[in-house]
């Protein structure tokens, strides 16, 4: 299982994603870094262990304020040999190509940023192996054209189900959405993100046929470890 760190940033900030209330994030506290700056906290994830991917959220980006362009090369420097997926809020082909500019980025396109399946169509023809697809959900209510959430044969070799609202809760990830998604993406790869507390629900959404996993909370919080990381991405 591939377990990809999050790092959410408002204003320049690593902030503490919670229940997806953008308004109420504040400057991430954790023992893995001494600041919030992105860079540190980075530096922090790779001190627990050399992740592979990382997944960065430009909140400035999705929220319309501008994207924070310094992060990639801030990011690509704290983290060697990462790739790096950026959600910035792209909706358009001409966004796409400005974060597609640097090699080790791969574009994450968010389903609430999306206006039409045809958008989506020109954004995801700019580098299809290097896009993907998050399928982001507020409840039961799908954020998105709902075209796209219905027709499978639109979603790209990845695709993340993001539950927004469970994001830093107690509620635990939402199997039976994630089962659903994972049914019908045939060869896809499908992440779990938002509500993955523990070890147990990382085994759980494995069984409900997810590939992978988006996690912050559980990472600076301690509830896992590097022996636990290393054993994991064995499986």
């Amino acid at each position: 299982m591939d377990i990809i760190p999050v790092i959410d940033v408002s204003r320049g900030k690593v902030v503490r994603a919670i229940q997806g209330k953008r308004a109420a994030y504040l400057p991430i506290e954790t023992p893995l870094a001494a600041t919030s700056e992105p860079g540190d906290v980075a530096r922090g994830l790779r001190s627990l262990y050399p992740f592979r991917r990382a997944y960065v959220a430009d909140l400035d980006g999705i929220e319309g304020r501008g994207r924070n362009t310094h992060l990639v090369p801030e990011l690509s420097q704290a983290l060697p040999n990462t790739e790096l997926w950026i959600d910035a809020g792209t909706g358009s082909r001409s966004a796409a190509r400005a974060v597609l500019a640097a090699p080790v980025a791969t574009l994450v396109v968010g389903s609430e940023s999306l206006e039409s399946v045809r958008a989506w169509h020109e954004i995801s023809a700019e580098a299809p192996g290097r896009t993907v697809l998050s399928l982001d959900f507020r409840g039961d209510e799908f954020m998105g054209p709902e075209a796209l959430l219905a027709d499978a044969a639109l979603w790209p070799t990845r695709v993340i189900v993001m539950t927004l609202d469970r994001i830093a809760s107690e509620g635990g990830p939402n199997i039976a959405l994630l089962e659903t998604i994972a049914a019908r993406a045939g060869g896809r790869r499908v992440y779990a993100a938002g509500g993955i507390r523990s070890l147990e629900d990382l085994a759980r959404i494995g069984k409900a046929g997810a590939a992978g996993a988006l996690v912050a909370s559980i990472l600076h919080a301690q509830k896992i470890s590097a022996g636990d990381l290393k054993e994991i991405a064995g499986r």
